[in-house]
C-alpha cells in the first residue's frame, strides 16, 4: 500500500500546493508528506514538482500524470468501498467534463441533487465547449453531442437533442419569413459557436446545407435565445432552451418543414472507468433527468 499512500500524498500536495496544506489535509506531519511524494519521485524516476523556498508547483511530467493518478486512487477506492459495502456509500472523486449551455439549464441541477444524495462523493465538473477524449484529458466522464470517437472509451447515449431555427415576431415582420433554407444567407443569423456557420436541414429531397454569415455566434445558448427575443436575428438553437419562449410566444419556429437533424448528447467513459459504482449511478441520474429528448 505504499505506492497508494503515496499516490494519495502526491494528489493532495498538488490540490493544496503546498506540502503544509497537504498535511493538514491527510493529519499527518509535513514531512511525511514530503518524503512520501520524495519516495513517489524516486520510484517513477521523475520530478513531479518543481520546490523552492516560496512556492511548489507542478513540473510537465507532475501535470500529465496528476489525472491519471487520480483516476487510479479512485479506482481503489471504489474497489474498497464495493467489498466492504460500508453503508452503500459512494466514495470517489468523478472528473467530469460537460457543456457550458446544457449545465446551466439543466445538468447543474443534475449534479447538485447527485451529491446531496452522496455526501461522500466529490465532483469536480469542468464546461467544455469542445470534443474531449476523455483518456488523454483525465475525465471520469466526458459529456458532449459531438459525433468524435476515440479509443478506450465507452459511449453512452442519453438523449436524442433537439434543435430548430426560431426567431421573434418583430423580426420576422420586418426582414420576412424565409421560405427556404437557402434563403437565410440573406437574414441576420444567430449562430452556436461549436456547431459552426454551416446549417444542415432534412428537406422533402433530401439533406440540405447551408454555410450562413452569423450576426452572432456565441458558445452559450442563453445568449443566442435572449438576442432572439431582442428581434437581433434568427437562431439555431436546441429546442430545450428555446421552450418557454416559443410557448409565451416571444419567439416563433422558422423553417418547421425543413427539420435540423437531431443529434445524441452522450457520455463518454474510459473502459477502465466505465463500471466504477460512482459513474454508473451517476449515469441512471443522468439518464433519468434527460430522457427521452431535450
Amino acid at each position: 500500500m505504499d505506492t497508494l499512500v503515496n499516490l494519495q500524498a502526491f494528489l493532495a500536495t498538488a490540490d493544496a500546493a503546498g506540502f503544509s496544506a497537504a498535511a493538514r489535509k491527510l493529519k499527518v506531519s509535513t514531512s511525511v508528506v514530503a518524503k512520501r511524494v520524495t519516495q513517489l519521485e524516486d520510484q517513477i524516476g521523475i520530478a513531479l514538482f518543481h520546490r523552492s523556498t516560496r512556492q511548489l508547483r507542478l513540473t510537465e511530467a507532475g501535470q500529465q500524470y496528476v489525472h491519471r493518478a487520480r483516476g487510479v486512487v479512485a479506482d481503489v477506492g471504489d474497489l474498497l468501498s464495493r467489498m466492504g459495502e460500508k453503508d452503500h456509500d459512494l466514495i470517489d472523486h468523478l472528473r467530469i467534463k460537460a457543456p457550458t449551455s446544457l449545465t446551466i439549464a439543466r445538468l447543474a441541477d443534475v449534479f447538485s441533487a447527485f451529491q446531496t444524495e452522496n455526501p461522500r462523493l466529490k465532483l469536480e465538473v469542468v464546461l467544455i465547449d469542445r470534443p474531449v477524449d476523455p483518456v488523454t484529458e483525465g475525465f471520469d466522464v466526458a459529456i458532449g453531442a459531438f459525433p468524435h470517437s476515440f479509443g478506450g472509451v465507452v459511449d453512452e447515449p442519453l438523449c436524442a437533442l433537439k434543435r430548430l431555427l426560431c426567431a421573434a415576431p418583430a423580426y420576422l415582420k420586418s426582414h420576412g419569413m424565409p421560405r427556404h433554407p437557402r434563403d437565410l444567407v440573406e437574414h441576420r443569423c444567430l449562430s452556436f459557436l461549436p456547431t459552426g456557420p454551416e446549417w444542415i436541414f432534412d428537406g422533402p429531397r433530401g439533406r440540405i446545407t447551408i454555410q450562413v454569415r452569423p450576426l452572432l455566434n456565441s458558445n452559450e445558448g442563453h445568449v443566442l435565445v435572449k438576442s432572439a427575443i431582442a428581434g437581433n436575428g434568427i437562431a439555431f438553437i436546441s429546442h430545450y432552451l428555446a421552450a418557454d419562449a416559443l410557448r409565451d410566444g416571444s419567439l416563433q419556429v422558422v423553417l418547421p418543414e425543413f427539420p435540423i437533424p437531431d443529434v445524441w448528447v452522450k457520455a463518454t467513459i474510459p473502459e477502465r472507468r466505465v463500471n466504477a459504482a460512482a459513474v454508473q449511478a451517476l449515469l441512471q441520474q443522468l439518464k433519468r433527468a434527460l430522457s427521452p429528448t431535450l
